[in-house]
């Protein structure tokens, strides 16, 4: 059964010691990090208060109900049938991304990103030892977009593939514009990684928060090219707002991969959070009614965004997300003359995401979150629209 979720109110939110509360004096509405307004689901509360009621604070165990609870809501949710053996923690994707980087690439190897992407992608290569390589998106993030927005562009990434790249750092929903790739791209990708010898990381943190309607679809789950030489990296904290417990799975389907990631040092593994896991564990488990209040209330505000652009800044370039609660604005067509982001907080007193960050191509745009309340949205669109 549904539970109903609702945003934390403003007074209550601005308690909050976390990076989104802390950054900007309390004049500023904080729309710009990934962290929700929401309070914790129930069933993550009593799981964390029990474990502090009985003093379970120590070193993660080597063994814990993760993998299997992690699987089973793979195979509830998206039909994937993960073997829990080849689910590993680690303390977050970004750790598992670099960790797998490390093990695949040789130093000065290319690794693909298409941007616009998740700005710490650019860094989780260098961190690896790799450099970025980047195929940007093709189409438009503008409503009129003929071509249904933007979307991998397999030319490209075969271009890529076959001048040498080693490595696909693959967005999956894609932050920042919410597009979770379809099995026919996906499988278009596996192809040509197998062909070229390219190894596939995909990061899917993102997959849980997929609308009733839209399909995500597992990388690893697509063909058995995928299968053999992928990677995917997910984790509860961003549909469950856990980011600071820090816990991850890293997963594997084919031998050749598992044999990587179970050959890590076991510090990679023992830097898994021991609150993550147990907060994880109750996520998967038992987390699935608050999830799908918490999808209802982010397809409310995705609408009102619609909504409220088109009756107060029709200029501002939006397609709504299929997946996750962030928001790519295109604002390339204002007129400022100040990066969007950096003249919204200045004027309005609004904190976004600034665009260029997550590569060339977002230069003009800005990122918003919008898992808040719903009279937030709207106050933060009325600030913003009295700059026009």
């Amino acid at each position: 059964m549904t539970e109903t979720v609702s945003a934390d109110p403003l007074d209550l939110l601005r308690t909050r010691t976390s990076e989104k509360w802390s950054e900007y004096p309390d004049d500023v509405l904080p729309m710009f990090v990934a962290e929700m307004d929401v309070p914790l689901a129930p069933v993550i509360r009593a799981a964390l208060h029990a474990a502090i009621d009985r003093g379970d604070a120590g070193y993660v165990a080597s063994r814990t109900r993760l993998p299997e609870a992690f699987a089973d809501f793979a195979s509830r949710r998206w039909g994937w049938e993960v073997d829990p053996g080849s689910v590993f923690t680690t303390a977050d994707v970004s750790m598992g991304i670099v960790e797998i980087l490390r093990r695949v690439i040789t130093p000065g190897e290319r690794v693909v990103v298409t941007s616009p992407v998740y700005p710490p992608f650019f860094d989780l290569v260098a961190e690896a030892g790799g450099v970025v390589a980047d195929v940007p998106l093709r189409g438009s993030s503008r409503r009129e977009d003929p071509a249904g927005g933007l979307r991998l562009d397999l030319d490209a990434l075969e271009t890529a593939f076959r001048d040498g790249a080693k490595a696909f750092l693959l967005c999956n929903p894609h932050n920042p514009i919410g597009r979770p790739h379809t099995v026919e791209e996906l499988r278009s990708v596996a192809s040509l990684a197998a062909r070229y010898g390219v190894v596939v990381v995909s990061d899917e943190i993102h997959a849980p928060l997929t609308q009733p309607g839209e399909r995500f679809v597992p990388y690893l789950s697509v063909s058995e090219e995928a299968a053999a030489n992928g990677y995917a990296v997910l984790s509860a904290s961003k549909a469950w707002n856990l980011a600071g417990l820090k816990c991850a799975v890293m997963v594997t389907a084919g031998a050749g991969p598992r044999s990587v990631i179970a050959g890590m040092p076991v510090e990679v593994f023992w830097r898994t959070g021991q609150f993550g896991v147990l907060a994880s564990i109750a996520a998967f488990e038992s987390g699935e009614p608050w999830l799908d209040g918490l999808l209802g209330l982010i397809d409310g505000n995705r609408r009102l965004l619609g909504d409220l652009l088109s009756a107060e800044l029709p200029e501002i370039g939006y397609r709504m997300p299929a997946a996750g609660y962030l928001a790519w604005l295109d604002c390339s067509t204002l007129g400022w003359s100040e990066p969007p982001a950096r003249h919204i907080l200045r004027v309005a007193k609004v904190a976004l995401q600034e665009g260029a960050p997550f590569g060339p191509s977002g230069a003009g745009h800005a990122r918003l979150n919008l898992a808040c309340s719903p009279e937030l949205l709207t106050e933060a669109i009325r600030r913003i629209s009295a700059l026009r």
